[in-house]
């Protein structure tokens, strides 16, 4: 196996990279920089420029698999020029990697695997949301995850296995979201979003990337959640965490109104409510190393009030 990865610097890319090292799987990566082109024994950069569709043919070489993570991130101000790059960003990369598969000749890629994101969903409190779910959400992030799906599933023209991972909130203490949920809640301002009703479907940085080279290994294809099995409440998200950090709740919930006026449209994020079920990806095989918010948190942060907690069954409070 070489696998080719584009977004391999961002936080998801370094994860998977780290589990592919582990295992002596050969790495091509893409980068738009060229002062990020590394040749390290088996991990090899090579440059692309989705906006302009060009890519060096030579990172298909020998290439059995594709991870493609590309996209300019959601948590930045949704200005329209902004929006627009957002959604340039995953179509461009999607489109200059089909251009390289077919300029390059290759003929050795067996599965390509794509990030795709649980925004896709429509918002809900009450619903518990498979992969056949037809019906799309209707803000913006629904959009793009819908036009990037599309995207993705003109693969489907080659002769090698497609799938998508729909990704939920990450969780790492090493970026993303969850340092900026750290820091109010060790400040003692720490406090729920809104009615904090709205589900959150979260996923462990490291069953995550798991997740990526289960696809790949195990020849899967088709769309699977990318969510670990016990999805939470945003009330109950920021409750665990300050017991893990051994903080104090006192402020009151954060207005939606208020988060409106200070982020705009992206505060779209803070409240919405999708409860996204990893049934699909279990019933392959895969098994999650954690399975509940808290023994997640602690992996991150420390402490042992969760040990009982970690050993409960895989679907339970989920399914019936």
């Amino acid at each position: 196996m070489r696998v080719l990865i584009t977004g391999a610097t961002g936080l998801v890319g370094k994860a998977i990279v780290a589990e592919l090292k582990e295992r002596d799987i050969p790495i091509n990566y893409l980068t738009t920089r060229e002062e990020k082109i590394l040749k390290e024994g088996n991990y090899q950069g090579y440059l692309w420029d989705p906006s302009k569709g060009e890519v060096d043919k030579n990172a298909f070489k020998g290439v059995t698999a594709i991870i493609n993570l590309a996209g300019a991130t959601i948590s930045k101000k949704w200005t329209a020029s902004y929006k627009k790059e957002v959604l340039e960003s995953r179509l461009n990369s999607l489109k200059t990697l089909k251009k390289g598969l077919l300029d390059s000749g290759n003929d050795t890629v067996e599965a390509f695997v794509s990030a795709s994101a649980i925004g896709i969903y429509p918002y809900s409190l009450t619903t518990f949301y498979e992969e056949n779910e037809t019906e799309v959400d209707t803000s913006f992030l629904g959009e793009v995850v819908a036009a990037w799906e599309k995207e993705i599933d003109t693969f489907q023209s080659f002769n090698f296995k497609v799938s998508k991972i729909r990704i939920g909130l990450v969780l790492s203490n090493q970026g993303g979201a969850l340092p900026k949920m750290v820091a109010p809640v060790n400040n003692y301002v720490g406090a729920a979003f809104g009615s904090g009703e709205q589900w959150q479907s979260w996923i462990h940085i490291q069953d995550l990337a798991r997740m990526f080279l289960f696809v790949l290994e195990n020849g899967l294809k088709g769309t699977f959640n990318g969510v670990a099995p016990n999805p939470v409440t945003n009330a109950k998200l920021t409750k665990e965490l300050a017991k893990v950090l051994k903080k104090p709740l006192i402020m009151p919930n954060v207005p939606k109104i208020m988060m409106e006026m200070v982020l705009g449209e992206m505060a779209y994020l803070l409240f919405a409510s999708q409860r996204v079920s990893s049934k699909r990806i279990e019933k392959k095989g895969f098994i999650f190393n954690y399975k509940n918010i808290c023994s997640a948190l602690e992996s991150f942060y420390g402490g042992e009030e969760c040990q009982e907690e970690a050993t409960k069954p895989s679907y339970e409070g989920n399914y019936g």
